[in-house]
Parts: structure tokens; C-alpha cells; sequence
């Protein structure tokens, strides 16, 4: 495909998401049915969807329209690229620029070059203050990718090591101890040596970050109570000199692939489905707005309403009260998202102490890419006797 082809084949993807079908889905049927197109092809036409929905709305404002095209156009001339040598209508190119197109758009201003919809600007201000403007411009733009070391299988040099005999370079990140950046070859990751052999894992160095807050220590029982795909439980597990760690979601499912990537990683952990015993420690990863990955997950950006929001605070709070009674005494409660909400993140634990006898708060953080990964919240939280 050649450069204009795939600004083509991007446009009528955008205006299948912009119906309201899951990005995803579309990008997998597109992947699945165009024969045509090598993987090179895919990489980049899934770029240009995701630039597309990372920056939808000044896209459209740059563009001229609310448009597959329109946006398209807009992302073009966000990337500084010269729109009239691709949209030329040769070959598979998009139709030549009408003299209409040549002239609209216009500089995005205010919640448009946030790139945020209004109602969600107004929580992106009450909770970050004068962090807002650049934790929101820095959603726009493609994240890293991050490894973690897996130190049941080497030192970070070996990892490195190991990774360039794949081609893919990568430096240690200060955001962890166990945190690399890819700067060269991400794409071949997932075939490597270093990751097929467990020497390393795909997380964000912020999520490794949340981990390395936890009062982790060998011998200690750990629960990891919303364990999602594993990452964090492998992450724990790790830092308790392999294990065991205790899983378990709501959703089963999510953990399916949990034993094969324990068993990579040289890790003991084991799923429950309906914990029974007291931890030392529980860990919450609970189902957030993810507006702290919108540079991964853009579409979430575009999909969350106000009551979807009240409800995940809601199923935050119900999250908390069951992990709590988990929690031998002594121990800590742990609770994390990827959210830079207040609403989702300090003030949510601070309902949890309101209304919870015999806790105090450890430690907090907030995360912010800022900081150079993803915008992560993590709390925690320790038991204590009540008198």
C-alpha cells in the first residue's frame, strides 16, 4: 500500500468508529479481510486510527469536519505533512482536496486543543489544577512502551543484553528499578528471546512504579484482588522472590492466559475463585476510567459519559469494602487505578477512612506522564485495632 492508500483505508475505518463500533473490532476486521495489506500496512494504517482518536476533536477542527475525512485531513496537518501530496485521487488515494477543504479549518482553542469533551475538562480542572493542560496534551501523543525486567530471570544488563541480540534497544527508565524504554524495535517484542523466556513483561513503567510501593516482602500472603490479565500479580510475585500470590476478577476470563505467563516467568500464582482467607496484603487494581492510558486507549476518552463514571465510583467503593475485609489485622489494603480523577483516586479513599473504622492511610501517590509513563493512582492503607 502506498502512503496515500493507507490515509485511504484509515478514513473508512474512522468513519466506522465514529458509528459507534469498538476501534478494535474494526481495526481487526479491517487486518483479517484486506489481504492486501502486509504487516508494515496494518502498523500504519492503525497509527493514523489512533492519532485520529487521540486528537478527535482538534483533528476535526483542523480538518474542517466531523468526518473520516475531515479528521483524516486533520491529522495530515497535526503531523506537519503535506495534505495535497496525498490526497490526490490516484490510484487508491483519497479524492483530490476541494478548493472548500483547502480553506476550512482553523487553529483548535481552549477544550479543543485539550483535546477533551467539555464535561470531562471540567473534572480534568478540579482535579489536577495547574497540571491539566499538560497531563491533557501529553494524552494526545503515542506512549512509550515499557518492559519490565523479571528479576527471577536476570539482571537488568542481561535484559538489555538479551533484547539486542532481537534488534530492540532499550534503557533503563527512573521511574523503577525494573523499568526499560524501547526506543528501537518495539514491534518485534513479542517474538523475542527476552520475552518468550520470561527475562521480560509489556508494562508501563508507572505500573511498575505502583507495585514498587507495596510493603512487598518474602513470606508475606498477597491477594491480588482485580488481577485483570496478571501483570501486577506477576510484578508482585516477583519482588516476593517468585511467589505466591493469589488472583482473582470478578471476570475469570481476563486471568485466562495467567498460568502460561506464570509459568514463562518462573512465578508462583495462583488463581482463586472466591478467596477465602485473611492476606497480610490485597491489592485493587479496580476498573477506572482508564484516563490515565487515553494515550493507549483513546477511545475510552470519547465513549465515557458522566453516569458510566458515577458508576465506576460506585463499583470503586463497593471493590474497597470487600478487599478490606480480606485484610488480616495489621495488614494492608491497597487500592490503584489508572486514573488522574480525584473523584476516582484521593477522593475515593478518603469515603473509604469516612466510613471505615481501624484504617490510616500509609502512602499515596499520584502518577502522571509527567513523570513518564501513564497517569497512575495508588494508595495504601493499613489495618489497625480499633479502641
Amino acid at each position: 500500500m502506498t502512503p496515500a492508500a493507507r490515509v485511504q483505508a484509515a478514513i473508512e475505518l474512522t468513519d466506522q468508529i465514529a458509528a459507534g463500533r469498538p476501534a478494535e473490532q474494526v481495526l481487526t476486521t479491517w487486518g483479517r479481510t484486506s489481504r492486501y495489506a502486509g504487516s508494515k500496512d496494518r502498523a500504519a494504517v492503525r497509527d493514523l486510527v489512533f492519532d485520529a482518536l487521540r486528537c478527535w476533536r482538534s483533528a476535526a477542527v483542523l480538518g474542517g469536519g466531523e468526518s473520516g475525512r475531515a479528521r483524516m485531513l486533520g491529522v495530515i496537518r497535526l503531523r506537519g505533512e503535506d495534505a495535497e501530496a496525498i490526497f490526490t485521487g490516484q490510484g487508491h488515494a483519497p479524492a483530490e482536496l476541494s478548493e472548500v477543504e483547502r480553506d476550512a479549518g482553523r487553529a483548535p482553542e481552549g477544550n479543543e486543543a485539550l483535546d477533551l469533551p467539555d464535561w470531562l475538562a471540567v473534572r480534568f480542572r478540579e482535579s489536577l489544577g495547574a497540571a491539566t493542560e499538560q497531563t491533557a496534551k501529553a494524552l494526545r501523543a503515542r506512549a512509550d512502551v515499557f518492559l519490565r525486567i523479571n528479576s527471577l530471570r536476570g539482571t537488568i544488563d542481561q535484559a538489555i543484553a538479551l533484547l539486542a541480540n532481537d534488534g530492540i534497544t532499550a534503557e533503563p527508565h527512573s521511574l523503577s528499578p525494573t523499568a526499560l524504554r524501547v526506543t528501537e524495535g518495539a514491534r518485534a517484542i513479542a517474538r523475542s528471546d527476552a520475552y518468550l523466556s520470561g527475562a521480560v513483561e509489556l508494562q508501563d513503567a508507572a505500573s511498575q512504579a505502583v507495585v514498587d510501593m507495596l510493603p512487598l516482602s518474602p513470606g508475606l500472603s498477597v491477594l491480588d484482588y482485580c488481577a485483570g490479565g496478571g501483570g501486577k500479580a506477576l510484578a508482585m510475585a516477583a519482588r516476593l522472590g517468585g511467589g505466591g500470590v493469589d488472583a482473582h476478577d470478578a471476570a475469570p476470563r481476563r486471568m485466562a492466559d495467567l498460568p502460561a505467563r506464570a509459568l514463562r516467568a518462573g512465578a508462583k500464582v495462583r488463581i482463586v475463585s472466591e478467596p477465602q482467607r485473611l492476606y497480610d496484603l490485597v491489592f485493587c487494581d479496580v476498573p477506572c476510567s482508564g484516563s490515565g492510558a487515553w494515550r493507549r486507549a483513546p477511545e475510552g476518552k470519547w465513549r465515557l459519559t458522566d453516569p458510566q463514571l458515577a458508576a465506576l465510583c460506585a463499583t470503586q467503593a463497593d471493590i474497597l469494602d470487600s478487599a478490606a475485609e480480606l485484610v488480616a489485622p495489621g495488614g494492608c489494603l491497597s487500592y490503584a487505578t489508572c486514573s488522574v480523577l480525584a473523584e476516582e483516586n484521593a477522593e475515593q479513599v478518603r469515603a473509604f477512612l469516612a466510613r471505615s473504622l481501624g484504617w490510616r492511610l500509609e502512602s499515596e501517590r499520584q502518577f502522571l506522564p509527567s513523570d513518564g509513563g501513564d497517569g497512575f493512582f495508588v494508595a495504601v492503607l493499613r489495618s489497625e485495632p480499633v479502641t
